[in-house]
């Protein structure tokens, strides 16, 4: 980094972690479902998609193979692995152990190694981290940005920090995806982000200035929930993510839900009680995320015994309850998702919300609601961001 950088800042390069063979570092996947009929005009397009999706969640196979798993013709197999591999997202990786007569299948395969993706995940209360991923999402380096603790140049850092991951691809980059506080659209465009004094900052133009790359931006929690939809297994998704800021992302039925303004599952600034409460950023008091955000609840208990601290965290749990209850009620949802530190959230906060929850809704219907941590681990933000790139610009999700 520069001087001016290394002063709001120190960046470290974090070991990434390993995986063996064909382990996939995303465990079980699925897609997300897709909400209109495919156009003549598109059908290239979808077809391609389609071809790249199954390689991707299948893994290697042949012409014939991928002609019966997508249903397309071998015709537009045979044209559409053709361009792929032209372009560089597919390989041939070898023939089939033969098992009779005739000549044995060439196998082909999504070319995983052949592109990296960029993802930043800015949720953390303390610092910023970025990742170059393969295309089946192993982290071929971490880069950290701690102690992130004056946000007046958040935006310097940042940059800062994609240009540095942009700088150690040793391969073509596809893409970067950019999980981040506050409410973005549709553009990249974070139309309001308190914790950091943005308001209608187009983040996405930055950063895409800055590397020369195609980025996606989306809010950290709607990042995340990609992750667990994809690779947690529910149908019907409500995940809170905590840490700088409060938010939650929603998956019903299979599709994202985004809200007419960008900002469904902004739980953070809304009130919870009438008892006044910590002033919070947006200069509201009693905001949920004035008492449940990572930095409220590490001051709250960091000097508290063991029963106060248990007493802090169970009184925030209750407001995420009160706060969540007209939501699952009205979505008829079965789990609530919790993502961000689990010495603060995996507890008696965690106890006190499902609690909480089950005393204001409709029992009959929702005896059995669970609150539990993600499986994703606190890589949840990165994992989501890859999953926007792969989507974004490959049609795999």
């Amino acid at each position: 980094m520069t001087a001016p950088e290394a002063q709001r800042g120190s960046s470290t390069i974090e070991p990434a972690p390993t995986t063996h063979g064909d382990e996939n570092p995303y465990g079980p996947r699925r897609a997300l479902r897709q909400g209109a009929k495919v156009l003549p005009e598109h059908a290239r397009g979808h077809n391609r998609a389609l071809l790249l999706q199954t390689l991707f969640h299948e893994g290697a196979m042949s012409r014939a193979d991928l002609s019966r798993e997508t249903g397309l013709t071998r015709v537009t197999i045979s044209d559409l692995v053709a361009e792929l591999i032209a372009d560089g997202f597919i390989v041939e990786v070898g023939v089939r152990e033969a098992s009779g007569p005739g000549k044995p299948a060439i196998l082909i395969d999504l070319d995983r190694t052949g592109h990296r993706i960029l993802a930043l995940d800015l949720s953390a209360s303390d610092r910023f981290v970025g990742a170059v991923l393969t295309l089946d999402g192993r982290i071929v380096s971490r880069r950290v940005v701690d102690h992130v603790e004056h946000l007046d140049d958040a935006a310097g850092i940042i940059i800062g920090l994609a240009r540095e991951l942009a700088a150690e691809s040793d391969m073509p980059i596809l893409g970067m995806g950019v999980g981040t506080p506050g409410v973005v659209d549709d553009a990249g465009v974070v139309l309001t982000a308190p914790n950091f004094g943005w308001r209608d900052y187009d983040l996405k133009s930055a950063l895409r200035a800055a590397v020369d790359v195609p980025v996606i931006v989306a809010n950290d929690a709607n990042a995340a929930v990609l992750a667990e939809y994809t690779f947690g297994g529910a149908d019907d998704v409500l995940l809170v993510k905590i840490g700088r800021g409060v938010g939650s992302g929603l998956v019903i039925d299979g599709r994202p839900v985004r809200g007419s303004h960008s900002a469904a599952g902004e739980i953070g600034h809304v009130t919870v009680g009438t008892d006044g409460g910590p002033l919070c950023a947006c200069g509201r008091s009693g905001c949920l995320e004035a008492w449940l955000s990572a930095p409220a609840l590490t001051a709250r208990t960091a000097d508290a015994d063991p029963a106060d601290r248990d007493g802090i965290l169970y009184d925030a749990g209750e407001r995420l309850g009160i706060a969540l209850a007209p939501v699952v009620g009205a979505l008829d949802l079965s789990e609530v998702v919790l993502s961000g530190p689990p010495e603060l959230l995996d507890g008696p906060l965690a106890r006190a919300t499902l609690e909480t929850l089950r005393s204001r809704i409709l029992t009959v219907l929702h005896d059995g609601i669970r609150v539990r941590m993600t499986e994703q681990g606190q890589d949840i933000v990165l994992r989501g961001a890859a999953v926007m790139v792969l989507s974004g610009q490959l049609g795999v999700s």
